[in-house]
């Protein structure tokens, strides 16, 4: 069977896709996973096979030079992706969001392949609700993401969202000595999405610099690329225990000592959080249409996660609610539970077999 998986060029996007893709591997399938252009510059690192790339661009209704030059990079990058479809002869397409996928996924229906979408967030985004209508199935991570998309109950499946295969739960001293951590000190896990956040490094360091009790704390922070360098000249000489990344590809360390997590709520995000059982404070990314904020949602409802808007969000108000987990296990044991509340679902081996039952 040959499938064709097509990615935005995000971490949200494409670690999903690559876990699909290394699973349907074992089961003896032919993988081929299409990535916008602009991916081959990305610091993310994957590791799933063949990959091709085509052009790429971003789409508006105003007439400026820059959305005049989208257009063009959007129908090169449609021509590209017709000339892999003839090439490949997929017996599937799948896709992983972003308008990045809209032309494979079109070819896929006009010329009458199976195809599938994923979601993975709680809102659809434009591409996945326009899609929704054409192709075979929708499978979404979240349940609630069905009442968005209008389409019959037989064609929607709820799956979760694929995580990568080497995120599983570490030893506890494997982990802290991956990190060069001592035992009985507060781990706080600090991340903003896989392009990172200025805004969240900027407030997080602040704030626990300002705490009384830092040096009861040891820190995980995932910077970004942007603010790696000057971030890192911040944290030296602050009594601070801490390991400072721009990008961890192994992140299993790090989510199996965080006592608490500080992070962006992505659908991914979100997902991990929930396959370690971990207490955040969410902050969501407050543009592309609210998509974090309902993510983040979903686990405040059930008590797992705290949310803060990026609006409100300070050094003050952040010191505050730090030292509020910082002081009560008790509430932490009670957020872990509370991930007890929501569907286990093997996403990848769900959305695998939807995939192969295509055929």
């Amino acid at each position: 069977m040959r499938i064709l998986v097509a990615s935005g060029s995000s971490g949200g996007h494409i670690f999903p896709a690559v876990a699909l893709i290394n699973f349907l591997r074992k089961k003896g399938a032919d993988l081929l996973l299409v990535l916008p252009l602009k991916s081959k510059d990305s610091f993310i690192q994957f590791d799933c096979g063949d990959v091709e790339y085509i052009s790429s661009g971003t789409l508006s209704f105003s007439l400026s030079s820059k959305n005049i030059s989208g257009v063009f990079n959007f129908l090169k990058g449609a021509a590209q992706g017709l000339r892999i479809i003839i090439k490949f002869k997929p017996d599937v397409v799948v896709g992983f969001g972003s308008l990045h996928t809209v032309a494979l996924l079109f070819w896929g229906w006009l010329f009458r392949i199976k195809t599938v979408i994923h979601e993975q967030n709680v809102i659809p985004g434009k591409a996945n609700r326009i899609l929704a209508k054409l192709v075979d199935r929708v499978a979404v991570s979240f349940l609630q993401t069905k009442s968005y998309l209008h389409v019959s109950s037989d064609k929607a499946l709820l799956t979760g969202n694929p995580i990568r295969v080497e995120l599983i739960k570490v030893d506890r001293q494997e982990a802290l000595s991956f990190f060069k951590f001592q035992e009985g000190k507060f781990n706080i896990l600090i991340a903003g999405g896989s392009q990172g956040s200025h805004k969240i490094n900027a407030v997080t360091f602040s704030s626990i610099a300002s705490l009384p009790d830092k040096q009861n704390l040891q820190i995980v922070h995932i910077a970004g690329p942007q603010d790696f360098a000057a971030l890192n000249a911040s944290y030296m000489g602050q009594g601070l225990t801490y390991k400072l990344y721009d990008f961890l590809a192994a992140m299993q360390y790090a989510y199996s000592i965080a006592d608490l997590v500080i992070c962006r709520a992505g659908a991914t995000t979100i997902a991990e959080l929930q396959k370690f059982n971990l207490p955040a404070l969410l902050i969501p990314y407050p543009f592309a249409y609210a998509h974090q904020l309902a993510n983040a949602r979903v686990l405040e409802d059930i008590g797992a996660a705290e949310v803060v808007l990026d609006a409100d969000l300070n050094a003050d108000r952040l010191k505050g609610r730090l030292q509020a987990y910082l002081c009560n296990n008790e509430k932490l044991e009670k957020m872990r539970k509370a991930y007890q509340k929501l569907p286990v679902l093997d996403a990848t081996a769900l959305l695998a077999s939807e995939v192969l039952s295509l055929k």
